[in-house]
């Protein structure tokens, strides 16, 4: 069905697009995507480099009658998440993303799409490969490990960038233009416990936690999904506080930048408080279905008898990851006081591991204000350390201050408004986009951020919409014709 992809409109985006889905590139394994672009660089015969951290960056001089406009920059990411359906048998490290055709959308076969941000890459190699676009000097930088870490922008060098604007193609509403962003913080609680041996007379039972929609944990926090950990500890705090449950081990979630959308946990319950926990368990499952009927209408819980495991964890560690797991706040913390309908501050509790001994918690905290980004990420750390773990915080990364006034966002709103006829929604954004990093060691660059409808980034439920992309390259090739003069 790839095939298929490469016949839609614009064709050298979709083109492109599928090139790069074929290449592996899950974050911080980017080794075959950056060979990949510096082969697509030099085919081209431009000036191609990497530099120290991964990073690639194409020139291409300006086409004739545009030499005298100001230098710009594009950019993209060339990683992406890996997330796939529980019954999808992929690997990501191998494989190349398998897409089809759903009406207006393009989407892939129980994997994410690749669409964040691969479709922003294809859309710069569609401009650097044409013959026919009217466009300024160019510099396109595609960055790596966007999508956990956002090292590939930190570790770009003040040096490297000429120009004056950068174009940014990460945005995923297309009647959007980004003028800012949050920072973030990985917050990560780790501890261990002692393994003791299973009690007689027990059961053993697994408990699974699927089919939430998941999601990107900054664009998506806002709609109040269901978080696979954070329901996990329901389960396991009401049945360790009414019949003793033990707890063997816990699988939940994986990437930080992604709402857990599957937990899995071994437990362990007395013969005598079977019945009664099963029972309990089915009324408490019940009422968490009801509080999200409106929003995860393919929610699952389920309880199964499993085989007994090796040991379970002592009493007082137990104690003190459910009762923590509780109190580490999950969702929106503050809302915009300035900006109507814009979260401000929140934090995802995206992976807990309970296994061989250790204790793990991954939070991402994001804020586009860093005292508020702060003082949340010390309220977990707080909540972790009086259970006893240790909290480290690494990652941490600037927001992307608004500038009204610069003269690439008057270039682009006016260009919207005369090619759609109608207002774009001018906005700050709840992801961390690279711009508020770059921005640190290119103070003076102007920056904007645009790009194609994309939903369900960073869960198997991503897609990107057909006749958006058309209306995005439109209007990127328009933005170009009309990049200011230089002086």
């Amino acid at each position: 069905m790839n095939q298929d992809i490469r016949n839609i409109a614009p064709e050298t985006v979709w083109n492109h697009f599928a090139d790069l889905n074929a290449v592996p590139r899950p974050s911080k394994k980017e080794e075959r995507v950056i060979q990949f672009m510096v082969d697509f660089g030099k085919s081209l015969n431009l000036d191609t480099s990497v530099d120290k951290v991964g990073n690639i960056i194409i020139k291409k001089p300006a086409t004739f009658g545009m030499e005298d406009r100001k230098a710009i920059v594009m950019q993209g990411h060339v990683d992406m998440v890996h997330q796939k359906n529980a019954d999808t048998s992929f690997d990501f490290e191998k494989e190349g993303i398998n897409m089809f055709i759903d009406g207006d959308w393009v989407k892939a076969k129980g994997t994410t799409l690749g669409a964040d941000n691969g479709l922003g890459v294809a859309a710069i190699m569609a401009v650097l490969s044409s013959t026919d676009v009217q466009h300024p000097a160019i510099e396109a930088l595609f960055t790596i490990d966007e999508e956990t870490g956002m090292t590939g922008a930190m570790g770009l060098e003040a040096n490297v960038l000429t120009g004056e604007i950068l174009l940014n193609l990460d945005t995923e509403e297309d009647d959007e233009i980004g003028i800012g962003c949050a920072g973030g913080v990985d917050v990560t609680a780790t501890g261990s416990y002692t393994s003791e041996p299973i009690p007689e007379n027990t059961k053993a039972f697994k408990i699974a936690v699927t089919g939430l929609n998941g999601g990107h944990s900054g664009m998506d926090i806002i709609k109040g999904l269901g978080n696979a950990n954070k329901i996990m500890n329901r389960l396991l705090f009401d049945g360790y506080e009414k019949y003793g449950l033990r707890i063997a081990s816990i699988n939940g979630g994986s990437l930080r930048n992604a709402i857990p959308r599957e937990s899995f946990a071994t437990v362990v319950i007395d013969n005598a408080s079977k019945k009664s926990f099963l029972e309990e368990s089915d009324i408490l499952i019940d009422k968490i279905k009801n509080e999200f009927a409106s929003l995860e209408q393919n929610l699952n819980i389920e309880i199964t008898e499993t085989e007994t495991p090796a040991n379970i964890l002592d009493t007082l560690s137990q104690r003190n990851l459910v009762k923590a797991t509780y109190a580490a706040l999950n969702g929106v913390y503050r809302m915009s006081p300035d900006v109507e309908g814009l979260v401000e501050t929140s934090n995802n509790v995206a992976k807990i591991t309970v296994e061989n001994g250790e204790i793990e918690i991954l939070c991402l905290t994001r804020s586009s204000s860093e005292s508020n980004k702060w003082d949340l990420a010390n309220a977990i750390r707080s909540a972790f350390e009086l259970a006893g773990f240790i909290v480290d915080f690494s990652g941490s990364y600037p927001g992307w201050l608004p500038n009204m006034n610069s003269s690439i966002l008057k270039v682009v709103e006016s260009t919207y408004i005369k090619l759609f006829k109608e207002q774009p929604n001018v906005a700050a954004c709840h992801a961390g986009l690279e711009c508020g990093i770059l921005g640190k060691n290119y103070p003076e660059m102007e920056m904007i951020s645009f790009g194609p409808n994309i939903k369900g980034a960073h869960s198997p439920d991503e897609r990107a919409q057909i006749s958006s992309t058309q209306k995005f390259w439109k209007l990127l090739l328009e933005v170009l014709k009309n990049i200011p003069k230089e002086g």
